[in-house]
């Protein structure tokens, strides 16, 4: 199982490599996050041993599950919540995750800012765009980024960039390019955007951080 995790993992970060190549950009420009959701440890241990460091969760309660031990076994692992968060498991939220990529609305920022206080911990956190303004996900509404992330800044939270989900079936391009350019324009270096199906884009209009599941884990039965 080892052996076939480290050969998914080199597939892939071959074709990161190519496609930072094509880009112009250096391959060490671009983070990638293994998305584990639904997988269990033992699963994830092998991508661990093959030397994946960045894994993402998409709800709290799985993640309390599997990770402490994970984290025990391995300390130098990162740890990124992709998924939605309600306010209520915010303080959950920061004392696991090195970093929350789901930060979309004012009331959870509140509810950072107290956990962060209460924990003495701060996580480094990605606002979320609705960047197709898609009723059905989480984000902000492209028109309301600029002001989330400043009142984000101004609770004390550590904003590092941006993070997004283009609209399915649809080219994916033009709605990176647009959330590269709320982050220029907000002073913000970080891009959460492109999956297993779009990475290539994302890297070509600025992704520093690329969330890859299938890819890494194969396809779930």
């Amino acid at each position: 199982m080892t052996q076939d995790a480290k050969a998914r993992l080199g597939t892939v970060q071959d074709a990161l490599a190519h496609a930072c190549k094509i880009a112009g950009r250096p391959v060490d420009s671009v983070a990638l996050i293994a998305i584990s959701k639904t997988q269990e440890a033992a699963a994830i241990r092998p991508l661990i041993a093959a030397g994946q460091r960045r894994f993402g969760e998409n709800r709290v309660q799985e993640a309390q599950g599997k990770w402490p031990d994970l984290l025990a076994e391995t300390p130098d692992l990162e740890l990124h919540l992709v998924g939605q968060l309600q306010s209520n498991k915010a303080e959950e939220a920061v004392r696991l995750f090195d970093v929350i990529h789901s930060v979309d609305r004012v009331s959870l920022i509140a509810a950072l800012a107290r956990a962060q206080e209460k924990t003495g911990r701060h996580p480094r956190c990605y606002v979320q765009v609705n960047i197709g303004d898609e009723a059905q996900k989480g984000g902000c509404a492209a028109a309301d980024a600029p002001e989330l992330v400043a009142a984000a800044r101004a609770a004390g939270l550590t904003v590092v960039g941006l993070m997004a989900v283009p609209p399915a079936d649809t080219e994916a391009a033009p709605y990176f390019a647009l959330l590269a350019k709320i982050a220029r324009d907000n002073g913000l270096t970080e891009l959460s955007m492109g999956m297993s199906g779009d990475f290539e884009a994302a890297i070509m209009l600025g992704a520093t951080h690329v969330r890859l599941g299938t890819a890494l884990f194969g396809a779930r039965a």
